[in-house]
């Protein structure tokens, strides 16, 4: 089973920057994207045998989520209860026989840390709804999670301690979550890899020269980590600002 998650930074954008040629060439079981800014019919995505789910913002042109899968899930939900943010499109699940699938878009803390405090009763939100599908049956969690949660995760360390996506608090929730039973999936195959990212600046020549953060991930239940098969990171594949991560699972672990 193939799992796809990418922040396309505007899907309406993306697509003319290669998406589709992407997605078809992925053939995904299911394909997660985050930050779509997009509302319910500004954009026409033909995908033959997926179904399609979407999690827009109130606000247009801002945040949401999607997910395309060719299987149709018992009980698809959005958002998540008692959620900071709950009108941006930050979190959408779809429920399966034996496994819950959770895409989000994590609340940036911004540049000032104006938004921390929000931001960390969001991580408190999350991590409690994660537990309480993961007591019911396997969760996998994925998306912009808008955090580097180790050193190896970023490039300037030094220059980067204390700011957005780097701070000690944000840093700590990470670490909180995956103390509750839950494995970051890449690390559980790359545990001492340094220079992998899945973000770069705009700014000129940054991702040429790879100065990046990895801050998009594949969370799985610990219960689930036995049936992974490759957590990989397309750095190659362009449209974004982000990169695409994907996940591959034994096919009869959940199917």
């Amino acid at each position: 089973m193939k799992l796809i998650s990418w922040n396309v930074n505007g899907i309406r954008a993306c697509v003319t920057k290669g998406f589709l040629s992407y997605f078809n060439e992925m053939d995904a079981d299911f394909f997660c994207i985050q930050e779509t800014k997009c509302q319910p019919g500004q954009i026409d995505l033909q995908l033959e045998g997926y179904y399609q789910y979407w999690h827009s913002a109130v606000k247009k042109g801002y945040s949401g989520t999607a997910i395309f899968t060719k299987h149709e899930p018992l009980a698809v939900f959005y958002g998540m209860k008692d959620e900071v943010a709950a009108d941006e499109g930050r979190v959408l699940t779809l429920e399966y026989e034996t496994f819950y699938l959770v895409n989000a878009y994590v609340p940036n803390a911004k540049r000032d840390l104006t938004r921390l405090a929000e931001r960390l009763l969001w991580e408190d939100r999350m991590c409690l709804y994660l537990k309480e599908l993961d007591a019911k049956k396997p969760v996998i969690y994925c998306g912009d999670l808008n955090v580097a949660h180790a050193e190896l995760d970023i490039k300037n360390v030094k220059s980067n301690i204390g700011n957005s996506g780097f701070t000690y608090e944000e840093r700590s929730k990470m670490t909180e979550l995956l103390g509750n039973g839950f494995t970051d999936t890449f690390r559980a195959f790359h545990p001492n890899e340094a220079d992998h990212f899945t973000w770069w600046s705009y700014m000129n020549k940054v991702r040429e020269r790879n100065i990046g953060w990895r801050i998009d991930y594949f969370i799985v239940s610990n219960r689930l980590v036995a049936f992974v098969e490759e957590a990989s990171i397309h750095a190659q594949v362009l449209g974004s600002d982000h990169c695409p991560i994907l996940l591959k699972l034994k096919t009869n672990s959940l199917a």
